[in-house]
């Protein structure tokens, strides 16, 4: 491969947190390995979740149309399903959005609604049952506090979902409050705080712990550690050598790569906008509300760089959490 000048890549291995990345590694058929790998050693954590090994799957059109040509369409990094027929919907996001768990609850909608089929037996009518149905959600960031009014008008702090600073896996299924059971299990939502993985390779003991350093530390990687002789790890570093890509490849990473720091900057430079803001009104609505414009004018900002880059408007709206009207108004 022949680096052009001006190069902005200067580690051995791509990072999986780019749309390029992650979609080399976990969305390409050539790859299913690593992405059956991977899921295989989620489940296996996630102990409370029943099932077979998954030994094979196939690759679906990532995005789906809304019912209406006015309706959203949903485009997913990776959508699969398995040879039972399960459906997973596997994500990366890198930016924190107020209503991200929103977001993929309304995603799942699309996978589900395609699911019901017209039932041949009866003129007219519909089967409803449905598979089960994942959503593997790989987050960037950890959830955090949200404002929202009591009905005095005072503020008051929710903890999203009540998540607590030492989880960084959860697994979300429908229950029944008063029994605490299980009540559907069709329906599972999946979401890892990335962040919140701090081992080394050497504290790293099973499958699970091992997949996320990899996510974790890839980029920052010479040489694949002697921890990782799995064949499943050997054929992701394989994979994720920048070295032996095409130059048209590696022109698509380094532009993913220059999109995630982009965004990366924008929000760091929005905080700190914001948290100056709020020190110089003195108080903690003005640095709240000093933060929230900050960010939605570096939002902005971004949006307009992006889309001079070319990027269509739905990836946008995806990595920024703007609507479609907003994006095509700048």
């Amino acid at each position: 491969m022949n680096k052009k000048q001006g190069d902005i890549v200067n580690t051995k291995y791509i990072n999986p947190y780019t749309d390029f990345g992650f979609k080399k590694l976990f969305g390409s058929p050539l790859n299913k390995d690593l992405l059956i790998g991977f899921l295989n050693a989620l489940f296996e954590e996630a102990k409370q979740i029943p099932g077979d090994k998954i030994l094979d799957v196939k690759y679906l059109s990532n995005e789906m149309l809304g019912r209406s040509p006015y309706d959203r369409k949903a485009v997913f990094d990776v959508l699969c399903e398995t040879e039972k027929g399960v459906k997973f919907h596997l994500e990366m996001q890198n930016v924190f959005q107020e209503f991200f768990i929103d977001r993929t609850l309304y995603y799942s909608t699309f996978s589900i609604q395609n699911m019901a089929r017209r039932d041949s037996t009866e003129e007219g009518g519909w089967d409803f049952q449905l598979q089960k149905l994942y959503s593997v959600n790989i987050l960037n960031f950890t959830f955090k506090e949200k404002e929202k009014k009591n009905d005095d008008g005072n503020n008051s702090k929710e903890i999203v979902n009540e998540i607590s600073d030492d989880d960084l896996l959860h697994c979300v299924m429908l229950k029944n409050v008063k029994t605490n059971k299980i009540f559907y299990d069709k329906l599972v939502f999946i979401y890892l705080e990335m962040p919140k993985f701090k081992k080394s390779i050497e504290e790293c003991k099973s499958f699970y712990e091992k997949w996320l350093f990899v996510l974790q530390n890839l980029t920052r990687l010479i040489e694949r550690p002697k921890e990782l002789q799995e064949r499943v790890f050997q054929r992701l570093f394989e994979q994720a050598e920048i070295a032996q890509y095409t130059p048209e490849e590696y022109s698509a990473y380094e532009e993913s790569l220059m999109n995630l720091w982009d965004i990366a900057n924008g929000y760091k430079a929005a905080e700190k906008k914001g948290i100056e803001k709020g020190e110089k009104i003195g108080i903690e609505k003005g640095r709240a509300e000093g933060i929230a414009e900050g960010t939605h004018q570096a939002t902005l900002a971004i949006a307009r760089s992006l889309k001079a880059s070319g990027l269509d408007a739905e990836f946008i709206a995806q990595n920024t959490g703007l609507s479609i009207n907003e994006i095509n108004t700048l």
